[in-house]
């Protein structure tokens, strides 16, 4: 699995987003990211599950492999011509129609994932009445999962996930507006990073 930096940015109070900085193919980005939420963004969920679970198609695998994922692009540079970013954005188009094919499969179960490890998360939340709530939907959702989605979420991996979900919440929820978050994909080291890209 290829390695690349993802930089997670609050743009505004409600408002964030992802940049993929890549090792042999162009840096892209998404913004605005869906799914904005104090605690943790919808992308840094699905970031922490896909690397958690291995899995080489769903976004941030698309993403590592030089694709799109269907909603990042490539952003001007100053210092580029107009034909040479629409011919790496054509590149980038191509590669990633192409990846998102191959990854459809995989990107449906990161969805399935994310939201049964998001439920598996808030019902761990110290606000009690949260964690109530949120433990009885943990359960409906377990209830409806296929056998293979909880086979592969045990205890034991939702607690791994939980505790990266725990550290990059504490470091997420910390950011003022303006301020970033850099991960290493897949390892999901928190690192700094001097090559941010204007969103």
């Amino acid at each position: 699995m290829k390695e690349m930096i993802v930089v997670f940015r609050r743009t505004s109070q409600r408002r964030y987003a992802v940049e993929a900085q890549r090792a042999g193919f162009p840096d892209v980005v998404m913004n605005p990211a869906p799914g904005y939420d104090s605690l943790m963004p919808h992308d840094m969920m699905h970031l922490v599950v896909e690397a958690q679970l291995g899995l080489t198609r769903g976004i941030f695998g698309q993403l590592a492999a030089g694709g799109s994922a269907g909603t990042f692009h490539v952003p001007s540079k100053s210092d580029e011509s107009a034909r040479e970013v629409a011919r790496v954005r054509k590149r980038v188009r191509k590669r990633g129609k192409k990846l998102l094919k191959k990854g459809r499969d995989e990107s449906a179960y990161s969805e399935r994932a994310a939201y049964i490890c998001w439920c598996e998360w808030r019902a761990r939340s110290s606000d009690k009445k949260l964690s109530q709530v949120m433990t009885q939907h943990a359960k409906l959702v377990r209830d409806i999962a296929t056998p293979a989605d909880l086979r592969v979420l045990n205890q034991k991996k939702l607690d791994e996930i939980c505790k990266h979900l725990d550290q990059l919440s504490a470091q997420w929820s910390s950011l003022k507006v303006g301020q970033s978050i850099a991960v290493r994909w897949p390892d999901l080291d928190i690192v700094t990073t001097e090559r941010l890209i204007e969103v």
